[in-house]
């Protein structure tokens, strides 16, 4: 057995001069086995004119890594971990500092890789195999080699899985060949051969499963491209037969029972592929195709199970947002628009099956339960598209073979990959894992000891204990991950739609028990995990200190400051009143417009219609913004304040913030020229800063900006262009109405009225921006999809829906306001 020092008159190459004088007398902490992988370790960081390149590629790694680690705890405690996206900010952030991170350490890899240093094992036999073991590569190249294949794991998490295209997956493939040339063509002993390319195989395995989950995407008529031309077909042939179903009840939940909307495996009513579409086969009781009408009677099949786990139709809707989520998918990849009738039955499915109540508890009931099957849906969307996660696939078998199936194969190849390092011998070559890795030999731990215990009077030894913490940072966070991939996957909407059709196929097959234990299990973490509460940010333009357009720049600075709130229920059941009123065609007040209808349901139309007559909705929002800030300080709701009152104030107070917001921030999706809304926004910004002068518009809060904006309003009462100005004027002209009538009328029942008046022009508002179908505003809902969504997308689905858009022209009437008194 060689000894674990070489002699001191041995031939070994690149050994530093000062090698010997190094060497220090074994202690209990640092035994004398221990000392020769810590001379090697720490070599590095002494007698080398680069030592400050070292550190700051440790550094550099460090961060990165505390990123990644930052990264997997917040998704996995927040509201919304099983969401399988990444903020596209986030992912530009890391995919950056990525792109430097690979070329940077090859660098340095090649830099130590030449320096030669010395790698002890603890296996040996003669001169000539130990002088080949000097020769093998540093023990510092192999640590930064590590850190090369781990990152590039842990990279997976920033890449989005395209359902069709090779371009993101090419260069991934292309960075994997070059750390593989770098393993097999730099790495001579066995053992750490064998471990480095077990993580090279790891790393490749993610390569190949892009590039499988994307030739699934391309050739399924479940997902991909196909999916949206096979569903337009389906839709078309149920139109013609008559047979959706849809339109043939009376309304409620008879109606959805006989919806024949298909969930999944709609590729069984394939019948051939046709020069204009698909041939199908006609929908059968029998045919295993998942309707609708199939989920909704599940629960009179089986009221003693699954009615338990779906009380409040949360199983059923989700289904529900399924269907539609495929619908509204053709409207994004300029597949042929919906019919007139498509239009009119998805119509009545949404307003008279989910929504058809009048009791008013219960009206709130399923106004919720719309909301939450658009959330659904958006959540699908947005998936769909940019899903770091493959849960597009998700469904028992897909779980069954890449998460079990695929780990034995990779196991395997693993075993093989050690047994060819070894040239064949698998006793030497799992003996030389633990040789030629000392690590692995003696511990992490006792290497860990022995560094610590000199780090105080040595910095060569801090910072590798610095490179070692790095490394295990590294893989523990690449542990995470993986785990966080498997919860988000198991608990994600995908999962559970798939494993509620195969219920519904299999209801009298043993399998079913199975399911429902896994269905039950599945809805208890999410209850546990995650939250049904739709929010929406908010935003007062009254409290800006600087640009607005500057901060759209800096988008991560301006997003710390953003609020976030709850959406009122009270707001779901005006928005879903507003529709069905609307597609009524009730009343004079239902035509879409920019906030006149509600002023004329209100019968203020005449004193109001000013704030409404602007040919620039950006000019409106915003003069109804300030009016509402300066009511939510000048009429605070108290403890006598109604509960209609509070009510309708919450409502107006987080629309209006919720539509600044869109201003500032998705100025894209109003009706207004992009340029033209900044613009705006500027101007209020610059008169805001004119109007409070310059210490109150850098150094005050919001109450006190209100108070100086009411008290220097000015008589001449509205003025073009005049945003602040103009919104002062109209808080003014409401409180005049409360005071003009406070003698016929209670100050409570005043202060519900102007409430209301807030609420009902907010609400069609929003609605108006919702409400589009043009090309460019469906490109910004496809760009806001990459972020998550907003509670906006979700109002643009439904708006789609139900086959609501505004007028296309925006030409108005200028009326002339009266000056307030």
């Amino acid at each position: 057995m060689a000894p674990l020092l070489p002699e001191k008159n041995s031939s070994v190459p690149n050994l530093p001069s000062s090698y010997w004088d190094r060497i220090e007398q074994p202690t209990t902490l640092c035994p004398a086995a221990v000392i020769p992988y810590v001379l090697n370790l720490t070599s590095s960081y002494r007698d080398r004119i680069d030592e400050p390149t070292m550190v700051s590629a440790s550094l550099f790694t460090f961060v990165l890594a505390g990123i990644f680690f930052s990264l997997n705890l917040l998704s996995g405690v927040s509201s919304d971990n099983v969401s399988a996206i990444l903020h596209p900010r986030i992912r530009i952030f890391l995919s950056s500092a990525l792109l430097v991170f690979l070329p940077v350490m090859s660098y340095l890899f090649s830099e130590a890789k030449n320096a030669g240093y010395y790698y002890p094992t603890s296996s040996g036999a003669d001169a000539s195999s130990e002088a080949s073991m000097a020769a093998d590569l540093s023990l510092r190249a192999g640590l930064i080699l590590a850190w090369m294949l781990i990152v590039e794991l842990l990279r997976k998490k920033l890449d989005e899985i395209p359902m069709k295209g090779y371009s993101s997956t090419i260069q991934r493939a292309g960075r994997v060949a070059w750390l593989g040339s770098l393993v097999f063509f730099n790495i001579k002993s066995a053992g750490r051969k064998a471990v480095f390319s077990i993580l090279w195989i790891l790393r490749a395995t993610k390569v190949v499963q892009r590039i499988a989950f994307t030739e699934i995407g391309k050739r399924s008529y479940s997902h991909g491209a196909k999916n949206a031309w096979l569903l337009t077909s389906c839709m078309a042939h149920q139109m013609a037969a008559g047979d959706h179903g849809v339109g043939q009840a009376a309304g409620g939940n008879e109606l959805l029972k006989r919806c024949n909307y298909i969930v999944m495996v709609e590729e069984k009513l394939m019948h051939k592929v046709t020069f204009d579409g698909y041939k199908l086969n006609r929908i059968t009781p029998n045919d295993g195709i998942i309707t609708v009408g199939k989920v909704w009677e599940l629960v009179e099949r089986d009221q003693q199970r699954f009615a338990s786990m779906d009380q409040n139709q949360r199983l059923r809707g989700l289904c529900l947002s399924f269907v539609l989520f495929k619908l509204l998918r053709r409207r994004l990849e300029l597949q042929p628009a919906m019919t007139d009738e498509e239009t009119r039955d998805c119509r009545d499915l949404i307003l008279n099956g989910l929504y058809n109540n009048n009791n008013n508890c219960e009206s709130m009931a399923a106004g919720a339960l719309v909301f939450q099957v658009m959330n659904d849906e958006v959540n699908f969307l947005c998936e769909y598209y940019h899903s770091v996660v493959p849960v597009v696939l998700a469904s028992p078998s897909f779980l069954l073979v890449n998460y079990f199936l695929l780990h034995i194969v990779v196991f395997g190849l693993c075993f093989m990959a050690v047994v060819f390092c070894g040239n064949g011998d698998v006793t030497y070559a799992f003996k030389s894992i633990s040789s030629d890795n000392y690590t692995l030999h003696s511990g992490i731990a006792q290497v860990a000891v022995c560094l610590l215990s000199r780090a105080t009077h040595s910095p060569s030894a801090f910072f590798a204990i610095v490179d070692l913490s790095i490394t295990v940072f590294l893989f523990a966070i690449f542990f995470y991950e993986e785990m966080w991939e498997f919860a988000v996957f198991v608990l994600s909407n995908w999962f559970l739609v798939s494993l509620i059709c195969n219920y519904v196929a299999k209801t009298h097959c043993p399998i079913t028990f199975t399911t429902r234990v896994i269905l039950r299990s599945i809805l208890w973490l999410r209850s546990k995990m995650t939250t049904t509460d739709i929010r929406f940010k908010q935003l007062c333009v009254l409290n800006l200190r600087r640009p607005p357009l500057i901060l759209r720049l800096l988008p991560a600075t301006l997003f710390l400051s953003v609020e976030k709130a709850s959406v009122p229920s009270n707001l779901k059941h005006s928005v879903m009143e507003y529709l069905t009123e609307h597609v009524r065609g009730a009343a004079n007040f239902t035509p879409l417009t920019n906030g006149k209808s509600a002023l004329r349901r209100n019968n203020l139309l005449d004193q109001l219609s000013c704030a409404c007559s602007s040919n620039s909705l950006a000019e409106v929002i915003l003069t109804w913004h300030v009016a509402t800030s300066l009511l939510e300080v000048k009429c605070p709701t108290t403890q006598g304040t109604t509960e209609e009152a509070a009510a309708l104030s919450g409502l107006a107070n987080r629309l209006s913030k919720y539509c600044a917001y869109l201003l500032a921030f998705h100025p894209e999706i109003l009706p207004d020229n992009l340029e033209t809304a900044e613009l705006v926004l500027e101007e209020m910004n610059e008169e805001l800063k004119v109007r409070l002068g310059c210490w109150v518009y850098y150094f005050s809060w919001r109450h006190t900006r209100i108070e100086k904006i009411m008290e220097t309003r000015a008589a001449a009462g509205w003025m073009q262009n005049k945003v602040v100005q103009n919104g002062a004027t109209l808080a003014g002209m409401m409180l005049q109405i409360m005071d003009d009538d406070d003698e016929t009328s209670s100050s409570n029942g005043l202060e519900a009225l102007v409430w209301k008046v807030l609420a009902d022009v907010w609400t069609e508002l929003i609605i108006y921006i919702a409400a589009s179908s043009d090309q460019e505003r469906v490109k910004g809902h496809e760009n806001i999809l990459e972020q998550g969504g907003e509670f906006i997308t979700l109002l643009w689905a439904l708006a789609m829906h139900t086959g609501i858009s505004r007028p296309n022209t925006n030409a108005t009437t200028t009326t002339t306001c009266l000056p307030e008194a």
